[in-house]
């Protein structure tokens, strides 16, 4: 990690070093290429910082508007979860001058990704995977019913609270979230999810399938979006062997 004058250093050569508004004990947590994120104090409260940075290689007046749009629709995104019932981060502020939205931090909490991995290195309770992705099943039927498509499903996405035993998921970063009722943007928001599952968590597949079986379950809309699922699936499958 990084202090507040690492901001310089940008994933993007492009892009405009921007920082945020001044906060007491900035940490640069992660660099992304549309925006950094910093851990901080918001009225006295652990705060996480999203600042969606300017780029240069846009034009000015489109730039701004793209930006205040997406940053506008994150928070949206985030207060619709909150509205549902889907566990996900307190929105405190954001400000539309320098694209930040101040975000609770989610203290102590761990990512599904490092979870995953931890308990199969252990191999010592390979139910508690099943009852995880059962649970990521549920909730993303929740989201879709509320017709919120995430835009980046991963397991790095998805926190859990501690004690882990219990469960308690958050889903994070709706920076490609948008609002759809289509089958086909939800279906591909799953498929999305099944790539980036199987990538980083090899010999999952009958996890996986448990999360969908567990959507099917839950969400009052999935028929549609599992039948679009299977159609994207085979659109991947001919794109790779095509090349």
């Amino acid at each position: 990690m990084a202090g507040p004058g690492a901001e310089g250093r940008s994933a993007d050569p492009e892009a405009e070093v921007v920082t945020p508004p001044p906060m007491a004990g900035l940490e640069l947590l992660q660099q992304g290429a549309e925006a950094r994120v910093y851990r901080g104090q918001f009225l006295g409260r652990p705060a996480v910082i999203k600042h969606r940075f300017p780029k240069r290689y846009r034009h000015p007046i489109l730039e701004e508007r793209l930006s205040r749009r997406r940053t506008a629709q994150e928070a949206r995104s985030l207060l619709r979860c909150r509205r549902a019932g889907i566990s996900a981060p307190v929105v405190y502020f954001v400000d539309y001058v320098s694209n930040c939205i101040y975000l609770e931090d989610v203290v102590e909490s761990i990512t599904v990704r490092d979870y995953i991995i931890s308990e199969q290195q252990s191999g010592e309770n390979p139910s508690s995977l099943t009852l995880l992705t059962e649970k990521i099943g549920e909730m993303l039927a929740w989201m879709h019913d509320e017709d919120l498509v995430h835009g980046d499903l991963t397991t790095s996405n998805i926190l859990l609270r501690p004690p882990v035993e219990k469960l308690d998921l958050v889903l994070i970063d709706f920076g490609l979230s948008f609002i759809s009722a289509l089958p086909e943007d939800k279906g591909v928001d799953l498929y999305v999810l099944e790539k980036a599952f199987l990538s980083t968590h090899p010999n999952t597949e009958t996890l996986f399938e448990a999360l969908l079986k567990k959507y099917s379950v839950a969400s009052k809309k999935s028929a549609p979006v599992i039948k679009k699922l299977d159609e994207v699936r085979l659109r991947g499958r001919k794109r790779s062997m095509v090349g």
